[in-house]
């Protein structure tokens, strides 16, 4: 089995294109998922474990939207080039970290903390700064215009280039967790087991039912709660090595209108607004393009910025060059520290060898 999309076989792309989102909420899901693209349930079970073992896929599981059960923030750090794989181990080594990169950029460390509440995720924070004495940059949340990074893998020359149409804005979807739901959100966080009837052993993680699971599950999915359920893929891994983070500097009166155009581009994965945090950091509207190739990323952002209308606006591309850690936001565990400030006991560091050509 091949780790691109160019060469993986149909059925194999068929399966994990088509289950990005959508997983059938049922006893037995594998078993349909199977029956969709012509596989037995044992055979779905075994690709997706090889999936995983590849690294084409980081999990099987729920995707929550933002803020909607807990906290997270985007988080930034200008590390000096000596010290960036030692911060960047440590960083990994909290359990409330879920995606963690180096990015071409003075700020060169991007990273994601997660948490039950607001004090959680900046507990997190201050304790990264007072062991490493580097700043972080806080990005929280301000708005959202378009998340989902289950997107088409089709190859591009067939894949669809009509935009989406401008999506009003979302309501809130702030859901304060019982404590019998927090279970469940924590027998959630590592993703589905590769078993027959995966609910019924998350189920038996939370002390509760199988339908039980099921039925909460849906209920989130008509709150909005939860964004997607599927499979969790890793881009790099598929082919998509030119990642590229684009910030724009928008009047405040303009942003959301322009991320409401933004948002609308096939290509655009993520579009959100942050608030700036001046003099150092001056951009508000962020949108993430997954490509390729990264001359045509960039020919995508300016042919976005161009039809949008933000040609002239002051901006940035800031390319991904190395992922550090990415796995699923852990809303319901506690936050575990790195052990220590020794470099050997930094966590584990998931740092591929780089391209020589295009980063990813």
């Amino acid at each position: 089995m091949s780790t691109t999309t160019g060469t993986l076989p149909a059925v194999d792309l068929a399966l994990v294109d088509r289950f990005q989102r959508d997983l059938p909420l049922i006893p037995q899901p594998y078993r349909a998922m199977g029956e969709a693209v012509g596989l037995s349930e044992a055979s779905v079970i075994s690709r997706l474990a090889r999936y995983q073992s590849l690294g084409l896929v980081s999990r099987i599981g729920v995707v929550f939207k933002p803020h909607s059960i807990g906290m997270s923030t985007l988080a930034a750090m200008a590390v000096p080039d000596q010290e960036l794989e030692e911060v960047a181990a440590l960083v990994n080594g909290y359990s409330a970290v879920n995606h963690n990169y180096e990015r071409e950029h003075r700020y060169n460390l991007w990273f994601v903390a997660a948490g039950e509440d607001s004090n959680a995720v900046e507990g997190v924070l201050a304790d990264i700064e007072s062991r490493t004495r580097v700043p972080v940059l806080r990005l929280p949340l301000v708005r959202d215009f378009h998340i989902d990074l289950g997107f088409s893998l089709a190859p591009a020359s067939s894949a669809c280039e009509i935009r989406r149409r401008a999506q009003p804005l979302e309501r809130d979807t702030k859901h304060t967790l019982s404590e019998e739901e927090r279970q469940l959100v924590s027998a959630l966080d590592p993703g589905l087991p590769l078993v027959s009837r995966p609910f019924r052993e998350i189920a038996l993680r939370a002390g509760t039912r199988e339908v039980a699971v099921i039925r909460r599950l849906e209920h989130w999915l008509l709150l909005g709660v939860i964004r997607r359920v599927g499979i969790v893929v890793r881009h790099r891994e598929l082919g998509y090595r030119a990642n590229g983070m684009v910030v724009w500097d928008l009047h405040d009166s303009t942003v959301a209108e322009a991320g409401r155009q933004l948002a609308t581009f096939p290509w655009v994965t993520l579009c959100y607004q942050r608030p700036r945090q001046r003099p150092s950091w001056p951009y508000n509207l962020f949108t993430m393009v997954h490509g390729k190739d990264r001359a045509a990323v960039l020919g995508q952002v300016e042919r976005m910025a161009s039809e949008a209308g933000v040609a002239n606006i002051p901006r940035e591309t800031l390319f991904s060059v190395r992922r550090f850690k990415q796995t699923g936001a852990r809303y319901g565990a506690p936050v575990v520290r790195a052990m220590d400030s020794s470099p050997k006991n930094r966590g584990h560091c998931e740092i591929p060898a780089p391209s020589p050509t295009v980063p990813s």
